[in-house]
């Protein structure tokens, strides 16, 4: 199977290129190899590559910075997967797009759902719900696999961002009224995968964390997994505030829980989270952090 991967230098990109089966002839690019937002640049990939498959993991994921910088983010959000879906349907490729919770607004009581109707609340979401929009509208059997509080042991992410921080100061503020589903990128890479062999899915998927949780215990349970490697972590004091007293550019939605009700037909696990959260904390911690310690 031939697969192009774009975004392949960012935290979902490199899980792929390590889990990606080494009999495929895979074709990784980062977004300075190929701008998704240029259309000659995409299409001569495309008829050079003839790919059978196109997972495109780029994205601009700036969420605050996305409010002062809204054509930046459309561009990269929205234009660029319509692109890729204009040279998929010209060359027979199969379409894979990652999307994201903050498509939701939150105002919902109960875990979101395939089928609900997406009503982003920032600039970062409006231009992933039009990614979609776009996308689907000129490839109709393309697939979008939403996800959420994505971490791993490449790139900045909230584990990344504790970890530093605990090393820093022994107090931190952490939100309480945000809950969602922390996902390991690697398992979502697994389920990217997993789908890229079964070209009869279509539609929206949802893949995200088993467990629902607080940005406040979340951080909780990376300062746990942390001290049990280096001490130093267990004198963290955190404390949990609203989202009112930490105001940001952006808005986020106060629920980003993600159920998927075609998960369990696909019969492939959802993200254990915690599992993966206790073998990327010692990585990091080996790679990074330890050495600032020291």
């Amino acid at each position: 199977m031939r697969i192009l991967l774009t975004g392949a230098g960012g935290q979902l990109g490199r899980t792929l290129i390590d889990r990606l089966p080494t009999e495929w002839d895979i074709h990784p690019f980062t977004s300075g190899e190929l701008n998704i937002t240029h259309y000659p640049s995409v299409k001569h990939r495309f008829l050079n590559l003839r790919p059978d498959v196109v997972i495109n993991a780029a994205a601009y994921t700036a969420v605050d910075k996305a409010e002062s910088e809204p054509e930046h983010a459309i561009a990269v959000n929205a234009e660029g997967p319509a692109l890729l879906a204009e040279a998929a349907n010209q060359t027979g490729a199969r379409l894979i797009h990652v999307s994201t919770d903050y498509v939701f607004d939150g105002n919902k009581s109960t875990p979101w759902v395939e089928g609900d109707t997406p009503s982003p609340i920032n600039v970062y979401g409006l231009s992933k719900f039009a990614g979609e929009v776009r996308l689907i509208n000129t490839l109709p059997d393309a697939l979008i696999v939403r996800s959420s509080w994505v971490f791993s042991e490449y790139g900045q992410n909230f584990v990344r961002t504790m970890l530093d921080i605990g090393l820093q100061r022994r107090q931190l503020s952490v939100i309480e009224d945000q809950i969602g589903n922390p996902t390991y990128a690697g398992d979502l890479a697994d389920f990217l995968i997993f789908l890229a062999q079964k070209p009869q899915v279509k539609g929206v998927l949802h893949f995200a964390g088993n467990e629902t949780i607080s940005w406040f215990g979340f951080a909780q349970a990376i300062f746990q997994a942390a001290t049990a490697i280096c001490p130093a972590y267990a004198s963290m004091q955190l404390t949990p505030i609203s989202s009112e007293q930490w105001p940001s550019p952006a808005k986020r939605p106060r629920n980003s829980v993600l159920c998927s009700l075609r998960l369990a037909e696909l019969g492939f696990p959802s993200s254990d989270w915690r599992a993966r959260l206790s073998e990327v904390v010692p990585q990091l911690l080996a790679a990074n952090v330890l050495k600032k310690a020291n």
